[in-house]
């Protein structure tokens, strides 16, 4: 299929052919027939991909602070890395569209094939042939509505919202500054509701279209004639209620509202223009100002967008889809008309001639909808069912060699910001490594992998791959709830699996694992514990020496404190934090203590997610990992030390490195970048399968390591020591 990218990096737009994306439980897969170019909002997105990196830099400052913190925690090349993958990607575009439901996913029932849906997201309702659309984020459009005017559902959800924030009531007057997309559609919403409007903009041409859809008069900013028509319809009181609609670098806009409102007005902030809010101004008529988040309540929650978790009516009347069902309900009654906003309608096809043309100003638009083709008789997207293939013990050649200059043939499932920043770059210049294919659930993720890594192919359909006799092994860097699955899919299917950390977030997934390894005979797997293969950590390991009494190791772990919004705070499903990433620790001390613990004591520090977890090893040894949320951002993420026999071993953060007791010895103070062992890794899973030897770390010390994971939740909960099952 096609969908309309750009490379932020370059400023390339393009029309791209991607993979069909699939139709996962929760949602319904819609084939577009119209989608709505937002031209504020899509278009300064275009710009800032043509600036330059010092200009990128400049408009997304909240950017540049991350980039900031990520260079203290993981170092400059690592960063580097990252945010170059970032930066030369492509991106989609688009987030208002009407089509026709071709398929339904699992849980849901109110729509069925054929419907004719409004979608909404940056993520869902793209410029493409087809968007997978999570149940909140789609409304049925009523009878008789045309499907292009469907297609403004979520800008129209939008400025419903701000008119919501606004309290608007009957018989008052509002001044809407900016008279674009958002701010007609505002205009008609308040006329609507009884309220009076003025509106403001420097475009006679869009002033004079305000005033055909109900505005009592429209002006530009500069004009006496807003000001001597604000006086006569207040009274000289001022209007009621300011909407900001308007975007840009000037700060007239607030300082208009502050001139032009009445005392204790309210002032809402849709679009996105300067906030130097004059204090005396506003202060002075104590002004509330208010924001209007998007399409309404529920965005940005990913339990309510992604997983369908609805709000209670009765605590939270107006959500994003009950927004959404809402605007189409008054554009189906007439209540609003979008058909005068329509400037242009291009071909899908044309897309990207569309938009330069409105970069350049060529087009001069209010509203520019995409027309996409007709698919007549069209249903679902194709699906290839393939059998999931079980290996057993007797017929399977669980160790195969590969014959000499044969390459590793590897499928990808999954291809976040891990797989593209620390695993892929060093696979794909790997010698004796053929990237097959690689699968996501997002067409445009799959089609970013393939141009940049060179698979060979890239596909969102997990059980071709699976089927498939030429891949080799498969990595899955998904998120941590779909890890056990599709490990045990693979295994079954007796590929070798690399699979990133965790293995499993409950003791039912693991066992789900085990027993599928017990069922192929396939044994072939490799978790993520990368830190053992780190070669300033194996170089220190290797001058501490041997132990001949129990050794105290002490692991201080400044986790930090993650983002708003960020998917690992989903403890609902995707674990807790230490459930995901604590495994790296306890593996690598196991590994430096050479065994396997046989307790875990775990406790945690109230009202966060501070813990200290404290494993015991059969010859006395312990271990203390500190993992901690609410350290200093620009402290080191990882120190460790190891004391025995008189001697101590020391790592800061994989960038120095010491160990002390007859002899000294203390690692370059400049080393070229963290190594964290990554790439060491990753050799030697391909080299065991390549030769069909022993996977680099054994079976039981993963499962080990993993079960240790997953007692820490059973020791915080139980306030005692956990024994481990098998611990000898």
């Amino acid at each position: 299929m096609k969908q309309v990218v750009q490379n932020y990096k370059s400023g390339e737009l393009a029309l791209l052919d991607v993979p069909v994306p699939g139709c996962k439980p929760g949602g319904v897969l819609v084939r577009s027939a119209y989608s709505l170019i937002s031209t504020g909002t899509e278009l300064m997105k275009v710009s800032e991909a043509g600036m330059s990196m010092v200009g990128k830099a400049r408009s997304r400052p909240d950017q540049v602070a991350k980039v900031m913190q990520s260079v203290a925690v993981n170092g400059v090349p690592a960063t580097y890395r990252k945010v170059m993958g970032k930066l030369d990607s492509y991106t989609p575009l688009g987030y208002s569209l009407c089509g026709v439901v071709v398929e339904v996913g699992a849980g849901v029932d109110d729509v069925k094939a054929g419907d004719l849906v409004a979608c909404a997201g940056n993520e869902h309702a793209l410029h493409a042939e087809l968007n997978w659309v999570p149940k909140n984020l789609y409304a049925p459009v009523p009878d008789g509505l045309a499907p292009r005017h469907a297609a403004f559902g979520t800008v129209g959800s939008i400025a419903l919202q701000g008119v919501r924030q606004g309290e608007s009531r009957l018989g008052e007057v509002a001044l809407v500054i900016g008279l674009g997309l958002i701010g007609q559609l505002v205009v008609q919403l308040l006329t609507a509701s009884g309220v009076r409007v003025v509106g403001v903009d420097p475009d006679p041409v869009r002033c004079e279209l305000a005033e055909r859809l109900g505005a009592a008069a429209c002006g530009d900013p500069a004009s006496a004639a807003v000001e001597a028509t604000v006086a006569e319809l207040t009274g000289g009181h001022g209007v009621d209620q300011v909407y900001l609609a308007a975007g840009g670098g000037s700060n007239e806009p607030v300082e208009l509202a502050a001139r032009l409102c009445r005392d204790r007005g309210r002032v809402v902030d849709i679009g996105k223009c300067r906030l130097d809010l004059p204090w005396n101004a506003y202060y002075e008529k104590e002004l509330d100002v208010r924001f209007s988040r998007s399409y309404g309540p529920g965005r940005y929650d990913p339990e309510y967008e992604l997983e369908g978790r609805d709000y209670p009516i009765g605590y939270v009347r107006w959500t994003e889809r009950r927004n959404l069902a809402c605007f189409l309900d008054l554009l189906a009654r007439g209540s609003v008309d979008v058909e005068p906003l329509v400037s242009h309608v291009a071909d899908f096809d044309d897309a990207v001639e569309t938009y330069r043309s409105l970069k350049d100003g060529e087009l001069k638009a209010v509203a520019v909808l995409f027309r996409y083709p007709e698919r007549a008789g069209e249903t679902a997207a194709p699906v290839v069912a393939v059998p999931a293939v079980a290996v057993s013990t007797a017929s399977r050649k669980p160790s195969p060699v590969r014959a000499a200059g044969t390459p590793v043939r590897l499928a990808f499932v999954g291809a976040g910001n891990y797989a593209t920043s620390m695993l892929l770059p060093h696979l794909a210049r790997r010698d004796g490594v053929e990237l097959a294919t690689v699968v996501t659930t997002t067409a445009l993720s799959a089609a970013n992998a393939q141009r940049k890594f060179g698979f060979a192919g890239a596909t969102t359909d997990l059980d071709a791959v699976l089927g498939d006799k030429s891949v080799d092994a498969v990595f899955v860097v998904t998120r941590h709830s779909s890890h056990a699955e599709l490990t045990r899919r693979a295994l079954l299917a007796g590929k070798s699996v690399f699979v990133e950390k965790p293995l499993a977030l409950t003791e039912d997934e693991l066992a789900g694992v085990l027993a599928a390894v017990e069922e192929s005979g396939n044994d072939r797997l490799q978790v993520g514990f990368n830190r053992r293969f780190a070669p300033l950590l194996q170089e220190a390991k290797k001058r501490f020496g041997a132990r001949t009494g129990p050794a105290s190791l002490r692991y201080l772990v400044n986790a930090g404190r993650l983002q708003h919004g960020s998917w690992y705070l989903r403890q609902g499903t995707e674990g807790s934090r230490f459930a995901g990433e604590g495994g790296h620790f306890i593996d690598t001390a196991s590994w430096l203590l050479e065994a396997d613990p046989v307790s875990v004591y775990a406790v945690a520090a109230s009202g966060n997610e501070d813990l200290q977890v404290v494993l015991r090893y059969p010859d006395g040894s312990t271990a203390t990992i500190s993992y901690v949320t609410t350290g200093a951002p620009g402290f080191p993420k990882e120190t460790l030390d190891v004391l025995a026999d008189g001697k101590v071993l020391r790592l800061d953060d994989f960038v120095r490195a010491s160990v002390h007791g007859p002899g000294k010895w203390v690692s370059s103070r400049l080393p070229k970048a963290r190594d964290k062992g990554q790439s060491a890794q990753l050799a030697a899973f391909v080299k065991a399968v390549r030769s069909g030897g022993p996977m680099p770390v054994p079976l039981e010390s993963l499962v080990a390591t993993t079960a240790a994971t997953l007692a820490v939740r059973a020791g915080l909960a139980g306030g005692a020591p956990v024994t481990l099952a098998g611990a000898r």
